[in-house]
Order: C-alpha cells, then sequence, then structure tokens
C-alpha cells in the first residue's frame, strides 16, 4: 500500500504516476531500467489492466521486460516498434539543462538506443538526483571484454587532459567476477567528481577503442517529472521552458506495489 511507503519510494512513485500522464491509448512507450522506472512500469500495467489502454512498451534490459509482461503490457522489440513516441527512465544524476548521467543499473547501452529513438524523453527522478554539475555519481561506460584492460589505460590517460576532478576507473563488479550487460560487455566506472564539459567529453571518450557507450545523455530528455516525499510534484518542460507545480494524492492500492523491491 502506497501510504506504507518510505519517503524516497513515495517521491518515485509519484513521479512515476505523474509520467504515465504523457502516455496515450496506441502509444508505442520505451520502459526505463531502474526502482524508479520500475514503479512506472506498475502504473502503466495498472492502467492497462484497469482502464484498458493499449499500448506496445520496448523494455531497456531484460529485467524491465520480465515486470512488464507479468503487469500485462504488451513487449515488443526496437527493431519491431521502429520508432517510439516516448520514452519514461529514471537518472542517476541531471543538471539545469536536462542532461543526465544513466547506467547506475548497467542498462545504459539499450536505454540510449531506446530513447533516442523515441520523439520523447521523460525523465521522472526525486529531488536527490539534481545536482548543479554532472560528475558527483560515477560515470558508467560500456566496454567489450576483449581487451578491457587495455581500453582501461586509454581511458585513464585520456582522463588527464579532460577538465574532470577525479580519474579513478574501476571496473564493475557483480560478486568477485565482472558484471555483465544484457549486451554481454562490462562496465566501467568513472569517478570523477565533476565534469567541467559533459558534451566534449561524452563525445571525446566514446573514441577510445573498445568504449561501446558512455553513460552521459546529452540533448536527449525533454522533460524531468521530480517527486518528493510529501507528493508534490514538479514538471520541467526544457523545451517549452516551463515549470509545473502538482500534487499527488494517496491511496490505498491492493497488491500492486506491495512487491515491488529493487
Amino acid at each position: 500500500m502506497t501510504g506504507d511507503l518510505s519517503p524516497i519510494d513515495r517521491a518515485k512513485f509519484v513521479a512515476a504516476k505523474r509520467a504515465v500522464d504523457y502516455v496515450e491509448d496506441g502509444m508505442r512507450v520505451g520502459l526505463g531500467t531502474g526502482s524508479t522506472a520500475a514503479w512506472m512500469v506498475r502504473c502503466l500495467g495498472e492502467q492497462v489492466r484497469d482502464g484498458g489502454m493499449k499500448i506496445k512498451g520496448v523494455p531497456t534490459s531484460t529485467r524491465t521486460a520480465d515486470l512488464a509482461r507479468q503487469v500485462g503490457i504488451e513487449v515488443i522489440s526496437l527493431d519491431e516498434a521502429k520508432w517510439l513516441d516516448v520514452t519514461i527512465d529514471g537518472a542517476d544524476e541531471y543538471d539545469t539543462n536536462l542532461n543526465l548521467i544513466k547506467g547506475g543499473g548497467g542498462a545504459l547501452l539499450q536505454e540510449k538506443i531506446v530513447a533516442t529513438a523515441s520523439d520523447m524523453m521523460i525523465v521522472i527522478a526525486d529531488v536527490s538526483k539534481q545536482v548543479e554539475t554532472l560528475g558527483a555519481f560515477p560515470l558508467p561506460i560500456e566496454v567489450i571484454p576483449f581487451g578491457w584492460q587495455t581500453t582501461k589505460a586509454l581511458v585513464e590517460e585520456t582522463l588527464v587532459s579532460m577538465d574532470v576532478l577525479g580519474n579513478n576507473v574501476t571496473l564493475r563488479l557483480n560478486g568477485d567476477v565482472p558484471f555483465i550487460t544484457d549486451e554481454g560487455n562490462y562496465i566501467l566506472d568513472l569517478h570523477l567528481n565533476r565534469i567541467g564539459n559533459a558534451r566534449q567529453f561524452a563525445l571525446v571518450i566514446n573514441q577510445i577503442p573498445g568504449v561501446v557507450e558512455n553513460g552521459l545523455f546529452i540533448d536527449i530528455c525533454d522533460v524531468v517529472v521530480i517527486g518528493y516525499g510529501d507528493g508534490r510534484v514538479e514538471v520541467r518542460d526544457i523545451n517549452a521552458g516551463t515549470m509545473e507545480e502538482d500534487r499527488i494524492d494517496f491511496v490505498e492500492s491492493d497488491n500492486l506495489f506491495m512487491d515491488l523491491t529493487d
């Protein structure tokens, strides 16, 4: 029941609940990955089940695909959809220009492909993810396993000439073995503390052989929906230059959200 949620989960829930207002019957929707996106998938499932809404969902990870099917959303591939009306996803950080760091959950490659193939990207987040300058959250980059240590050394060498505060690069682990993405790749986490020029950084880092993609989402997000623990929601639209405030009332729900853990 949503009344029993912690403030941080309430914030995620109300942001997700508000964001699904952008989804209309018949749309092809990119479904993000992570704890906040999972709330959104549940909210969409509720509309499909109770509201009779018909949508086609393109998930950004196997985790999201499983959850979407579980709540009754029809799942199709991006190749089947070809183009999407909207993608809704979380973010690890966002700045005032709605540039993002994503990839804390390791799904950044599929997330970026899906978001870029959409007419609109909406990010749902709690206010703790807002930063003046990107970089406090470690920046993930996806690298192919072949020669990954060489790739890591090249990345470290490149960081010396970039406008960043830190230069520690670590291989993401799953227990004591490398974390493997849905595409069979590794993740390097770049502990930069501050990224002076995110646009330039994204371009430069992607030139390194072995780097598949980075977790900087520049000029991709259109709207951010920020949730608060008291039920308030802020909607910032970067294209319209607007910010609206809203409030989502908590209602006693059935088991839709009871078993959601992430």
